[in-house]
């Protein structure tokens, strides 16, 4: 399993968020590093968005949450047509599991175990 995961819930359907595309990239030198991408399972998790990169350095990340994606293939309107989770990864010890409470019109996030 990959050291940063995520758990996408649509509140407003009360299901996980299946198939929502996510990218994971690292701040070097003023830029934006990709370090991997995937899609949510169907209960709405991703395991593997690092997994070649089970040493990932401290440093300041970014998860990027293709919602218009999602909610498009549901046909339902979106307010917010990604979500970017920016936070700092300072032990590569510990797993960081950043999950996703999602709906149309919002959106909440925590540090997740």
């Amino acid at each position: 399993m990959s050291p940063i995961t995520s758990h996408i819930l649509d509140t407003a359907r009360g299901t996980p968020a299946a198939g929502v595309p996510i990218k994971l990239t690292r701040l070097e030198n003023d830029c934006w590093q990709p370090i991997g991408e995937g899609e949510t399972t169907t209960d709405g998790r991703i395991g593997n968005l690092c997994k070649k990169f089970s040493n990932l350095t401290a440093g300041t990340y970014k998860m990027h949450f293709d919602t218009g994606h999602y909610f498009s293939s549901l046909g339902v309107p979106v307010f917010y047509p990604y979500i970017e989770v920016v936070f700092i990864f300072d032990d590569s010890q510990n797993h960081y599991h950043i999950p996703l409470l999602l709906s149309p019109f919002g959106y909440s996030t925590y540090r997740g175990s």
